[in-house]
């Protein structure tokens, strides 16, 4: 890997192509090298990671609404829909539209935490409907995908958006169009292009999860993925994006990030150079804010040492400066201990979070948001005592690199008599440095298990078979990489929109 700075450069100020991150990128993800065996590994889990959440989210109102959107952009020559049999087939874009959507409804599918937040997954409803649509084998999608994750990864690892109030997506739209440059094969000069537009057109404000926080957290990341394909086609036809698209005058950084004076710095691999970013990302055994993984796991390990949960006095959660200020009472958002608040907000307040699964021992993609779990008197009560600080050492290790990196917390319950119950838990059970991290029986057990009275048995068998060869895959199988329902586990109808 290279470090490469980046910052902004004036109009009169000459910076060549080959010098702007945007052409770095393209040239990454167009870069033909072999993709290796542990990669093609995990982007088979990922695949069957992000089937099984958006199994699980089907019937829900957001994604029912994405859907019927979607249906209304009908094409013989498009991608499958998540659920709808082969006639369901739309054009690419609102396929990874729908699709997207699904998958990210109940924010439960893999993420990446470094100087900016992700969910690398997100890359995978564009990249594959593009496949699907135009005819792509196993190994183009395996190309495509491991493109987009690194893309993605590389640019969370080096250059912070939420400080700045923007929100992740603007990594994942010049992602998501180099990982389509990668799996069709297209020259650096066009990816260059598709990357320039998809980053001009995918830059929004992080209010999308702030406050009351709505159904826009899910759509936000399938509207990348959207932009990210019409600007691939749009650069496939010749046109062109505003240049330098980070480094100008007026540009990204200038304006909406750290302004003229700051260098950015964004690792990439060499010419050359396997892409391996995906393995340094990590997916959720529990469908809630990464950050709340860890604490979750230390709930279910503090309670029995509890005991009775009404004579807690107070918890004190001390944790980093990203879960104090997201997801903590440092975010000063009233909603976050507010009983009535959506699930989306519910699912962004680790007082909620932490105070369900210490009364309930674990943690439901479901039943932990239900309204009347929400609203239950002793956890409005026991919600109500948890308070969240920073601690400079969990900061710390929340922006480490290699072993030393973390995204839990310490614990400090003190009872009514006055003890005090103390643990903490660095990361979760199931990451990757966790004490049973995930692996392909893991990832197939999620989907089975989030697929149940969805998927029928056999259709999971299917689409599991698929997923185990994804490389040998015949351009026909890839189109085929998706799963039928029947109608009536879809829900009912959305009311009437334009489409």
């Amino acid at each position: 890997m290279k470090l490469h700075d980046v910052r902004t450069y004036k109009s009169a100020e000459p910076l060549p192509r080959e010098n702007q991150l945007a052409w770095k990128l393209a040239a990454v993800a167009t870069d033909r090298v072999p993709v290796p065996p542990d990669v093609t590994e995990m982007i088979g889990n990922r695949i069957l990671d992000n089937a099984a959440v958006a199994a699980a989210s089907l019937a829900r109102g957001p994604v029912r609404s994405a859907r019927a959107q979607a249906l209304g952009h009908r094409s013989e020559r498009g991608a499958p829909i998540f659920g709808l049999a082969e006639g369901g087939k739309v054009s690419p874009e609102w396929a990874a539209w729908a699709n997207g959507v699904a998958v990210r409804e109940l924010d439960f599918h893999d993420t990446f935490l470094a100087a900016e937040y992700s969910h690398p997954g997100d890359n995978i409803p564009p990249i594959l409907a593009v496949a699907q649509s135009l005819g792509c084998d196993g190994a183009a999608l395996v190309r495509g995908l491991a493109a987009g994750y690194e893309i993605q990864v590389d640019l969370v690892k080096g250059i912070c958006l939420h400080e700045h109030k923007i929100d992740h997506i603007a990594h994942l739209g010049p992602s998501a169009a180099g990982g389509i440059g990668a799996l069709l094969g297209l020259s650096t000069e066009v990816t260059y292009q598709a990357i320039g537009q998809a980053l001009h057109t995918t830059t929004t404000t992080r209010q999308s999860r702030k406050g009351e926080i709505s159904s826009w957290k899910a759509y936000a990341p399938a509207f990348a993925g959207k932009m990210a394909i019409e600007a691939v086609d749009r650069a496939m036809r010749g046109e062109g994006a505003p240049a330098p698209a980070y480094e100008g005058e007026d540009g990204f950084i200038a304006w909406l990030l750290s302004g003229p004076g700051h260098v950015y710095q964004v690792p990439l691999p060499e010419p050359g150079e396997a892409k391996r970013a995906i393995l340094d990302t990590y997916t959720k055994e529990y469908s809630a804010e990464y950050q709340s993984q860890a604490l979750i796991d230390l709930a279910k390990r503090m309670g029995p040492k509890v005991g009775d949960l009404s004579q807690v006095e107070r918890i004190v959660i001390q944790t980093s400066h990203h879960t104090h200020y997201v997801i903590g009472t440092g975010a000063n958002d009233p909603q976050k201990l507010d009983p009535r608040a959506s699930r989306e907000t519910l699912d962004h307040s680790i007082m909620y979070i932490f105070a369900v699964a210490l009364q309930d021992g674990g943690w439901h993609h479901v039943k932990s948001y239900a309204p009347e779990r929400a609203g239950r008197p002793d956890t409005i009560d026991l919600w109500h005592k948890i308070t969240t600080e920073e601690d400079p050492a969990w900061t710390a290790r929340y922006h480490a690199k290699g072993a030393d990196k973390a995204f839990g917390g310490k614990v400090i319950i003190t009872l009514k008599g006055g003890r005090q119950i103390v643990d903490e838990l660095a990361v979760a059970d199931a990451h990757p440095a966790g004490t049973r991290p995930f692996a392909r029986p893991d990832y197939i057990g999620k989907f089975r298990t989030l697929a149940e009275g969805v998927i029928a048995p056999a259709e999971q068998d299917r689409f599991i078979a698929l997923v185990e060869r994804l490389p040998e895959l015949t351009a026909d199988e890839v189109a085929h990489l998706s799963f039928v329902v029947s109608p009536d586990t879809l829900g009912p109808a959305t009311p009437p929109g334009i489409f």
